[in-house]
């Protein structure tokens, strides 16, 4: 089944299926589906056209999906136009909610980065490379 261009699966029981839809967690799916009148153990094959309907019209009131996603957009964009430390925090793509980044946050900041002096050893192997780089162009010119 098809709902606001997200597949769901025909096994899943409705309250749950519901929550794969961007914005709607298990709290909200119950809510949604005591307004639509459709029981939340019902199974997604179970559910008539009629009942589908109801559960889509119900679904309109709410921001979901693709309205949610640019609304959210949107406010971060805001943020980071108007310069205020939250929105510099998405700009540098650190954590934005006060988290601890000395030595956590590998989510935001990537991959970690050594910084700091070579030993000897490293820099010769950098230069020998480097030097065999530059016989190799010499070559091909």
């Amino acid at each position: 089944m098809r709902i606001i261009g997200v597949n769901i699966p025909d096994h899943e029981k409705t309250k749950i299926s519901l929550t794969r839809l961007y914005g709607i967690g298990p709290k909200l799916a119950l809510d949604l589906l005591k307004q639509a009148k459709v029981d939340p153990e019902k199974r997604i094959k179970d559910l008539t056209k009629e009942e589908t309907g109801i559960i889509i019209k119900t679904l309109e009131k709410f921001k979901v999906e693709g309205d949610l996603r640019k609304e959210i957009r949107e406010n971060i964009n805001r943020l980071k136009s108007i310069r205020s430390y939250r929105g510099l925090r998405h700009i540098l793509s650190l954590p934005v909610r006060g988290q601890n980044t000395r030595t956590n946050s590998r989510t935001r900041k990537g991959k970690r980065k050594t910084v700091g002096s070579l030993t000897k050893e490293a820099w010769a192997k950098i230069e020998a490379q480097q030097t065999a780089a530059q016989a190799n162009k010499e070559k091909t010119e």
